[in-house]
C-alpha cells in the first residue's frame, strides 16, 4: 500500500531546508507561472530575475533529494522554454526531452504572432542515464489517410496531442473541482490523465514521486492509485484540504481505471501500473458508497 503525505508549507522557504530524509524517485514541477494570477498566498507578479531565482532554487534543491538517474517534469509557458532548460543544466540536470503539450481546445489568440496552442514540459534527469523509463504504447485514432488499423499502437513520442487540458468553465467537465456555486475551484487544475502518463513512465511501483507545488493534488491522487509513495508541498490551506478530500475516497472523475486500455499494448502494462491495487482502491471506493447508501 503507497503512503501520501502534504506538507502545508511554502515550498520557496522549505526547500533549502529538506533533508535527505527520503529520496524522489519522480518530480512533477508545475509551478505558479509568474502570471499576475490571483493566488490567495503567493505573489504571481514578481520580477522575471527573481522569479526564475526561485526556480532555480527548486529547481537544485529538488535534485539534491533526487535519486541517480531519478526524473524531473517541468512545465511551464511556451514562451519560457529556454529558460526553462537553462535553469535546469545550471542546476545540474540532464534535458532527455522536450515535450509539446499540444492543447485539445481553441488556441489563444495573439494579435501580432500566431497563436499559442500548446505548452512545454522539459524532461530531465539526475545523471546521463533515466533510472527508470517505461516505453508505452498508446493506440491514438488512424489518420485519415491510414488503410489499415494498427495491430499493436504506437509508441509515445515528445508531442503529446491526445491529452485534454481542462479547459475554463464548464467545458472542464466532471474532471474539475468545484465549489457550492458551480464555479472552478482551482482554474490550473492539471488532468489526471496528463499525470498518469508522466507517472508511468517515469516511475515504477514503490517509488516516491515529489510534487513541490501541489495546487489541488492531481499529481499524489495518481500516485496513490498506481502504488507510488508521494509528497507534495501546499502552501495555501485550502488546497490541502481539498487533496485530503480527494485522496480519502478517489472521485469517479479521478480514477484511473477507465485510461487502462489507452495503453494496453505497453509491454508489462500490469507490472508498470500495478493494476490489482488500482482495483483494489476501486472496489473500496465501492464500499464506501454502498455503506453511505
Amino acid at each position: 500500500m503507497s503512503t501520501f503525505e502534504i506538507i502545508n508549507e511554502n515550498t520557496f522557504e522549505l526547500m533549502e531546508m529538506m533533508v535527505r530524509e527520503k529520496t524522489f524517485d519522480l518530480t512533477f514541477l508545475d509551478p505558479p507561472f509568474n502570471q499576475n494570477k490571483d493566488y490567495a498566498l503567493h505573489d504571481d507578479n514578481l520580477p522575471d530575475s527573481e522569479y526564475w531565482n526561485l526556480m532555480k532554487s527548486v529547481c537544485l534543491q529538488t535534485r539534491r533529494l533526487t535519486s541517480k538517474g531519478g526524473a524531473i517534469y517541468f512545465m511551464q509557458r511556451e514562451k519560457n522554454v529556454e529558460k526553462v532548460l537553462s535553469c535546469l543544466r545550471e542546476t545540474g540536470w540532464t534535458i532527455q526531452n522536450l515535450i509539446i503539450w499540444k492543447k485539445k481546445t481553441s488556441a489563444v489568440p495573439v494579435g501580432n504572432k500566431f497563436g499559442k496552442h500548446y505548452q512545454i514540459i522539459a524532461f530531465a534527469t539526475n545523471g546521463i542515464k533515466p533510472r527508470v523509463f517505461n516505453k508505452l504504447r498508446i493506440s491514438p485514432p488512424l489518420p485519415a489517410n491510414y488503410k489499415y488499423a494498427r495491430d499493436n499502437g504506437i509508441f509515445v513520442t515528445d508531442i503529446w496531442d491526445d491529452i485534454r487540458e481542462l479547459t475554463s468553465g464548464y467545458y472542464a467537465g466532471d474532471e474539475a473541482i468545484r465549489k457550492n456555486n458551480g464555479d472552478r475551484f482551482h482554474k490550473q487544475q492539471a488532468p489526471i490523465a496528463l499525470l498518469l502518463r508522466i507517472i508511468l513512465s517515469s516511475s515504477i511501483p514503490g517509488d516516491y514521486i515529489f510534487d513541490p507545488f501541489a495546487g489541488t493534488g492531481t499529481t499524489l491522487v495518481v500516485s496513490y492509485q498506481l502504488n507510488r509513495n508521494s509528497i507534495g508541498i501546499e502552501i495555501d490551506p485550502k488546497n490541502v484540504e481539498i487533496i485530503n478530500n480527494r485522496l480519502i475516497k478517489i472521485r469517479p472523475a479521478d480514477n484511473i481505471q477507465k485510461y487502462y486500455q489507452d495503453y494496453i499494448y505497453t509491454e508489462e502494462l500490469a507490472d508498470i501500473w500495478d493494476i490489482q491495487e488500482t482495483e483494489k482502491i476501486n472496489q473500496n471506493n465501492q464500499m464506501q458508497l454502498s455503506f453511505l447508501g
